[in-house]
């Protein structure tokens, strides 16, 4: 009687067990099938504009009107060339690249007012309207220059400048050239001596 007391609790142990496995395996503990998938995050749905020109979803819809892309001062055409305007401004006047003295007078406000010829080169001084002397030596450009316009359509204006020729006892002889009519003489301007005493007593 005992042993078959025994027998039975062990067969109620062994059916508990396995009872006890087959819960962990329902339960997928021990399942060799993955578990589910996540569901999808997909994108957050943008509101959408409605008949009214109203958003569904929010205000800070950005709503667009024609004047907006009308080119003003406030709000410029980042594709717009500004090539063309620098080409005409290039065009309108070809600076010289060279120094010019008195560059601010005409040759009509100078006045040469004393000439030293003992040195190995000649040298004048001129005044200028503010009453500043000047010390000049042939082959400089003096002067305000004057601006000529090309010929043709297309041609580019330049400026042309009064340059020191020679330094005579009496005077100061210019010459300007023309490089665009080489064959044209150049033209000559003399300026006659006035020391400061003579122009003060006269």
């Amino acid at each position: 009687m005992s042993c078959t007391w025994r027998s039975l609790v062990l067969i109620l142990a062994t059916v508990v067990l396995l009872a006890g496995c087959g819960d962990d395996k329902s339960s997928g503990l021990f399942s060799d099938t993955p578990p589910p998938p996540p569901p999808p995050r997909g994108p957050t749905a943008s509101p959408v504009a409605s008949a009214d020109g109203g958003a569904d979803a929010g205000d800070d819809q950005l709503v667009f009107r024609e004047e907006d892309f009308v080119e003003t001062e406030l709000s410029r055409d980042p594709f717009r060339s500004f090539i063309r305007l620098f080409a005409d401004e290039n065009k309108s006047a070809a600076k010289t690249q060279r120094d010019v003295l008195l560059d601010r007078y005409s040759i009509d406000e100078l006045k040469l007012v004393g000439i030293v010829t003992g040195t190995a080169e000649h040298r004048a001084m001129l005044v200028d309207p503010t009453g500043t002397g000047w010390i000049v030596h042939r082959g400089q450009f003096i002067g305000k220059a004057e601006l000529v316009r090309g010929t043709g359509g297309s041609g580019a204006s330049y400026e042309l400048n009064w340059r020191v020729d020679r330094i005579r006892d009496g005077d100061l002889v210019l010459v300007r050239e023309d490089p665009a009519h080489s064959d044209i003489p150049p033209a000559t301007r003399v300026i006659p001596l006035r020391p400061e005493d003579t122009t003060a007593g006269g």
